[in-house]
């Protein structure tokens, strides 16, 4: 199985490195809409920033794609473009100086924090998973806040709460998680109910990459935490195994390895696996977030990349941090 997964992330990262024009916002090929430009900017300099310390840092691939983050970081409109939606302004601009390359000039990063209020900085105004994020960011960036302790965080998110709370009860965290691009799967009308909502879903993947730093460290929780966690997880990725959901099967399989477990020492590991690579085409793109809104081969080149580039990235990121905790 571990050379399925070789396979799975050399076309991901082999895709990703041949479509990076599409991820520079100044390039012939970008995308109209600028929040989806700066999103998938800032994507690519996370997969850059795991993957020189998850990977082989010396890899020419990622020698590429670094570089195109170093241009596009010090290009003097990326500022303004990172900052054009007021909702996610503060949380781009924290991000931007996080994921900072090493070595260029982060004159236009340090005056981004310098904006930052104190508001923006406070758990104020934030749900338990938006100080999370918030908290991972300011502290990689080097900024100083007053969001509460990881310990005092882990109490009050998705992880636990949602572990904790039998199937019907409210779910008050629910409505401030990332919400992925397109439409969920519609379990609706048949008895196949999904155990957590789409939105949750991606709010239980993201809290486990930031309570273990992308896997680079043991997740931030107690023991009892991580059993009811990789519980969630489990019962969550059997349902999106089972519905062809790409992009939180890529995202699920790398939560059990940030929350410590091997997924490929599992039936239902392997069978993440096997259900990405069967989705992933010959050049190495996954087509989709999921099968019902898989891209064609007849859609324009950057239509494709639009419903591509995502759920592509993550399964590369996926299979740097699972390969990696195997080889520790």
């Amino acid at each position: 199985m571990s050379s399925d997964l070789d396979r799975l992330s050399a076309g991901a990262l082999g895709w990703l490195v041949r479509n990076l024009d599409y991820f520079d916002p100044y390039s012939a090929s970008a995308r109209p809409l600028e929040h989806g430009k700066a999103k998938a900017a800032l994507e690519l300099a996370l997969l850059c920033h795991c993957w020189a310390r998850l990977g082989d840092e010396d890899d020419a691939r990622l020698g590429k794609a670094t570089a195109v983050v170093r241009t596009v970081w010090q290009h003097p409109d990326f500022p303004r473009l990172i900052t054009g939606s007021p909702r996610y302004a503060a949380q781009y601009a924290l991000v931007y100086a996080a994921l900072a390359p090493d070595g260029i000039d982060d004159t236009q990063c340090r005056a981004g924090l310098a904006r930052l209020t104190d508001d923006d900085l406070s758990p104020r105004g934030k749900s338990p998973y938006q100080r999370l994020e918030f908290r991972y960011y300011a502290d990689k960036a080097g900024v100083r806040h007053t969001i509460e302790p990881y310990e005092e965080l882990a109490g009050q998110n998705v992880l636990v709460t949602l572990a904790a709370a039998a199937p019907g009860t409210d779910r008050p965290d629910q409505a401030d998680q990332p919400a992925p691009g397109d439409a969920p799967p519609d379990s609706t009308a048949s008895d196949d109910a999904p155990p957590v909502t789409i939105a949750e879903a991606y709010g239980i993947t993201h809290s486990a990459f930031y309570f273990s730093d992308f896997g680079r460290t043991g997740p931030a929780l107690s023991d009892d935490a991580v059993a009811g966690a990789t519980e969630l997880v489990r019962r969550t990725l059997e349902y999106c195994v089972r519905h062809d959901w790409w992009d939180l099967v890529a995202e699920l399989v790398m939560s059990q390895a940030c929350l410590g477990a091997d997924p490929l020492r599992t039936p239902l590991g392997v069978a993440a696996v096997e259900c990405l690579a069967r989705a992933q085409r010959p050049d190495g793109a996954i087509p989709g977030r999921s099968a019902s809104t898989r891209a064609t081969a007849a859609e324009p080149a950057g239509a494709f990349f639009e419903k591509a580039y995502h759920t592509t990235l993550v399964t590369a990121l996926m299979s740097l941090a699972v390969s990696s905790a195997r080889a520790s």
